[in-house]
């Protein structure tokens, strides 16, 4: 089983970036699909990025499209979620996720059985 513990998040203004880790322990991830999220409050969690980690092939949603990039580093066992152009609207939790299906993109939070538990980001405008 895989745990996940995200870091990074925090407040920061329009314009500005972040950028969020996910670091795994207990299984290595090149055996998983891999996922960022979001839920703001009152709100569904959404998709935000995968990447596939066979091959590397990554797919974002629209919202973030050109703004988020999503990587992974196999050395130390973690992804990542760079942010730019933050916008008050990107303001949520941001999760990651894991699934081991290395060859696949998933985009929906069924998807998923590992969950981290989550890093706020705020963004002021």
């Amino acid at each position: 089983q895989v745990q996940l513990v995200e870091s990074g998040g925090g407040l920061v203004q329009a314009g500005g970036s972040l950028r969020l880790s996910c670091a795994a322990s207990g299984r290595t991830l090149s055996n998983y699909a891999m996922g960022w999220f979001r839920q703001a409050p009152g709100k569904e969690r959404q998709f935000v990025a995968a990447i596939r980690w066979s091959g590397g092939s990554t797919l974002y949603a629209d919202s973030v499209k050109g703004r988020f990039i999503i990587s992974r580093d196999n050395a130390k066992n973690t992804v990542y979620l760079q942010m730019n152009t933050l916008k008050p609207e990107d303001t949520a939790v941001y999760y990651c996720a894991a699934q081991p299906k290395p060859r696949e993109i998933l985009v929906r939070t069924g998807s998923y059985d590992y969950w981290g538990q989550g890093t706020q980001v705020t963004v002021s405008s």
